[in-house]
């Protein structure tokens, strides 16, 4: 019998994922049954069970998958001289998340499943050790931002890094909830918001 490459294996993988989010996204975590996945992803129940055994390992999959590809961009961030300021760095990912690789298309049905994602989290442990560990991920990324910020005279010292850490992850928060609830929320919206806010030291009020 031929071996399977691991790049079909990957290319499996990545075909249930992105139908599970689909399904999710248009239909809601708990109104998705298995064999709704099963048909989205145009693949029989051995195939889909040999990767993923319920559908709440496919949500934790795809929370770490998005985990991942934020921390990826952050990490990218602070290894650039100077850094991206915040109203950049936050509209680059929220762009990628929001816009760029929304399964479905649908970028409120897509937020609804992150909210819907972070609910599910008050019932679920395994689900709750992976967002937390996202979380406690992002908070350590983002401190050492604000160490290049710092190190790039872009920011002072006089707040710890984790407290702005959990400001900017709040404000990330925040537009995915306003995406979920009210629909048509704009990136540039965002990065304009955050760059009068930073401009606030520099202005004089005549």
């Amino acid at each position: 019998m031929a071996r399977v490459s691991q790049e079909h294996l990957d290319a499996r993988r990545r075909q249930i994922l992105d139908g599970a989010a689909r399904c999710f996204a248009r239909n809601g975590f708990h109104a998705t049954s298995m064999q709704d996945i099963l048909r989205e992803a145009d693949l029989s129940a051995g195939a889909v069970y040999r990767y993923f055994r319920s559908k709440e390992e496919l949500i934790a999959a795809i929370a770490d998958e998005a985990f991942a590809g934020i921390r990826g961009a952050f990490e990218e961030a602070a290894r650039t001289t100077p850094p991206p300021t915040p109203d950049v760095l936050l509209g680059r990912v929220l762009r990628r998340m929001t816009e760029e690789q929304v399964p479905g298309g649908d970028k409120q049905a897509f937020a609804r499943l992150v909210v819907q994602v972070w609910t599910e989290t008050l019932r679920n442990e395994q689900l709750a050790a992976t967002l937390e560990e996202g979380y406690d991920g992002m908070r350590q990324v983002w401190a050492k931002l604000v160490d290049a910020y710092r190190d790039n005279g872009l920011m002072g010292a006089d707040v710890p890094a984790d407290h702005v850490a959990r400001t900017l992850i709040a404000t990330a928060q925040g537009f995915i909830a306003q995406q979920a609830l009210f629909g048509d929320v704009q990136v540039d919206v965002l990065e304009d918001g955050l760059r009068a806010l930073m401009s606030m030291g520099d202005t004089k009020i005549s």
